[in-house]
């Protein structure tokens, strides 16, 4: 990613914007990240009106870790290098999470062979080198 000249104000570089829209893998692991947030803002609002006063602080607690797969969809998008760590972050915690499901009984199970999909999905979007190029992340030579 190319770098602009230094700011006067405060004499550091800022990246440039990428130029164009982001490539498709890019997009597509926005997209698994947002569909992953808005999963669990979902289950956060479940859980917020059916349960007592305990599940609504539980509820409320969902509602604010969906902020990390929904912030780092967002940067995603916008091609922030910043958002691929979140991203990766939240990738990896779906893992056991869907093998968990995966091991129970009735409607989770599918639920979990849904969430692991998409996990092993978006790990592999996030780690192609199309998509590290993309957010300027570089590549170390073996």
């Amino acid at each position: 990613m190319s770098q602009t000249p230094k700011s006067p104000s405060t004499g550091t570089t800022q990246p440039a914007e990428p130029a164009g829209p982001p490539p498709l893998r890019l997009s597509l692991a926005a997209a698994v990240a947002g569909l992953e947030g808005l999963a669990v803002a979902a289950w956060g609002i479940l859980m917020c009106f059916t349960g007592g006063h305990n599940a609504v602080l539980a509820g409320l607690l969902v509602l604010v870790l969906a902020a990390l797969p929904l912030g780092a969809a967002y940067g995603l998008r916008k091609a922030r290098r910043w958002s691929r760590g979140p991203a990766l972050i939240m990738q990896l915690l779906s893992l056991p999470i869907a093998w968990t499901m995966i091991k129970s009984d009735g409607a989770v199970v599918a639920g979990g062979v849904v969430l692991g999909v998409l996990a092993i999905a978006g790990l592999v979007l996030l780690v192609h080198p199309a998509t590290t190029d993309a957010l300027g992340i570089r590549r170390t030579a073996a």
